[in-house]
């Protein structure tokens, strides 16, 4: 009983923030199951764009699902190798979604990503696959969010961790609705990004079209070494 209470409140917490999950089916095949969803990501060209989704603590990605504003979006996650293919192995507390416009150009283009989130114990073990070193994760993705605010420009600075160097670095905007964006508030965005001396700066710009709409800008940053 308290299993199904601490799963409700989660559950809870996690629509409320993200939004319901419609007719997608990150749950499906799972008696207990959390599901997240993400906001609407521009993904506007064949440019690789990349979006971090987290599940509650205590629980890791069991299942996936998107929605898709055009049939020429190519649609991945980036998994960990390993057997057998879990949750827990091939999955974490995260999901990184890529996403890039296969044909033409759509400034409008995105996807909306969904997660399944299931408790964590009792997840399966890694099995080497390799019989030098297993493969493992030499890199992990700092993400951060960025508010975008309508008729305002923000400047941010990210780094990864002490012991730890950039190895790269991309950053994607979003939107939290039930709808698609429009044109109008995909172009209400602008962003410029540098890097120098491992460190990343975003310039961040929200036009007056954004006002009502809660509007993010996710840097994510590769960092490999560390512990």
């Amino acid at each position: 009983m308290r299993l199904l209470a601490l799963l409700a409140a989660v559950a809870a917490g996690a629509l409320v923030a993200a939004g319901t999950a419609g007719a997608t089916n990150e749950c499906r095949g799972f008696q207990v199951c959390v599901p997240v969803a993400g906001p609407w990501v521009l993904a506007p060209s064949r440019a690789e764009t990349q979006w971090q989704l987290s599940c509650p603590r205590g629980f890791v990605v069991g299942g996936l699902d998107a929605e898709l504003t055009s049939r020429a979006l190519d649609l991945v996650f980036r998994a960990t190798l390993g057997s057998p293919v879990n949750p827990g192995i091939s999955t974490s507390t995260a999901a990184i979604f890529l996403g890039r416009l296969s044909l033409g150009r759509d400034a409008a283009a995105s996807f909306r990503p969904h997660i399944g989130c299931i408790p964590a114990a009792g997840r399966g073990q890694r099995v080497p696959t390799a019989r030098v070193f297993p493969p493992g994760r030499p890199t992990t993705v700092r993400a951060s969010e960025i508010a975008v605010r309508a008729g305002a420009t923000r400047r941010v600075t990210r780094a990864c961790r002490a012991g730890e160097s950039l190895v790269a670095a991309s950053h994607a905007v979003g939107f939290y609705r039930s709808s698609p964006p429009t044109r109008a508030l995909a172009a209400a965005v602008r962003v410029t990004r540098a890097a120098a001396k491992g460190r990343v700066t975003l310039v961040v710009r929200g036009g007056r079209a954004l006002a009502g709409t809660r509007t993010v800008v996710q840097l994510d940053l590769v960092c490999g070494g560390g512990a």
